[in-house]
């Protein structure tokens, strides 16, 4: 409800100003004031306390010596720092090596999916073949299909693959092609792409441009902001990636980290696991937190959700 209030003068009442759910008059009461914004304070903590709270205590423990973590492991380093377990880390478990390999399986991923979805959506939205509504509509359906139903099928394709030859087990291949093929993306473009002003592709057209030439110089340019988007789930997506890597790649020097710590963890020094465990969430929360602001700007994501 909106309350009233009467101006000197003998005036017609106006609209009190009101701050979110609660009036202004309302918040001028002690008890109110107090009671909510305490109660904003409260929540703000638990917020903190649980997005932040489990990586800053792997990031102490990662340098805490590994009888303070396990005997007092809330403990705000009571016997000092060790910093040997990051270099151990690095070099006992050899991180720097399974991180090189993460790094590219989710660049070639990254890739894969990057060139699938941009031209399936720009052939669907912009080109709009004769069959493109039933084709989308077959990647809607697809969207339905659980991941891991379709685990034993891909693997025979990986490793038989028809009319090439061969096997991909063992190689990145395995990974970077079954990536590419997400539906999800290219839906997400194409919402995105339908929502780009059409009299640009005309006057593009006007001037002489081609299909190519059109998606490359006009289509690209205007899509910075979904393209950031799809690529931070390209990577997240690849980098905690477990169950596949670990089917397709059998040979211990070509997994990632996500394969590699969990077959560490049980021979390997718990100050030193943790150390490792660290080095691999600091790339992609340090990645996130250095582009999130330009991928994920309002105007952009809005254009590619609207509707």
């Amino acid at each position: 409800m909106t309350s009233l209030r009467i101006r000197r003068g003998g005036r017609a009442p106006v609209p009190e100003a009101t701050q979110g759910l609660v009036l202004h008059s309302d918040w001028q009461r002690p008890s109110v004031r107090w009671g909510l914004g305490g109660a904003q304070l409260l929540l703000l903590v638990l917020l903190v306390v649980g997005g932040l709270g489990p990586i800053l205590w792997l990031a102490k423990s990662a340098i805490t010596p590994t009888q303070d973590t396990l005997i007092k492991p809330i403990a705000v380093f009571p016997h000092g720092v060790d910093l040997s377990n990051l270099s151990n880390a690095w070099t006992q478990v050899d991180v720097g090596r399974y991180l090189l390999n993460t790094i590219e399986i989710a660049a070639g991923s990254w890739l894969s999916q990057i060139i699938v979805s941009t031209t399936g959506a720009y052939a669907l939205s912009v080109l709009r073949p004769k069959w493109g509504s039933l084709i989308m509509g077959a990647l809607l359906t697809t969207l339905f299909v659980p991941s891991v139903v379709l685990l034993v099928p891909l693997y025979i394709e990986v490793v038989h693959p028809p009319l090439i030859g061969g096997s991909y087990v063992n190689s990145y291949w395995a990974i970077w092609l079954p990536a590419g093929a997400s539906a999800f993306n290219v839906v997400l473009m194409k919402r995105f792409f339908d929502n780009l002003p059409r009299e640009i592709f005309e006057a593009a057209r006007i001037d002489g441009a081609g299909p190519l030439r059109l998606f490359i110089s006009v289509v690209l340019p205007m899509s910075k902001p979904i393209l950031g988007v799809v690529s931070i789930f390209a990577v997240l997506a690849s980098w905690k990636d477990f169950l596949w890597p670990l089917l397709v790649l059998t040979d211990a020097s070509k997994q990632p980290l996500s394969v590699r710590l969990p077959t560490i963890q049980g021979q390997t020094d718990l100050g030193v696991f943790l150390a490792a465990m660290l080095i691999a969430c600091l790339v992609p929360i340090v990645g996130f937190l250095v582009f999130q602001r330009s991928f994920l700007r309002g105007s952009g994501l809005g254009g590619a959700l609207k509707g």
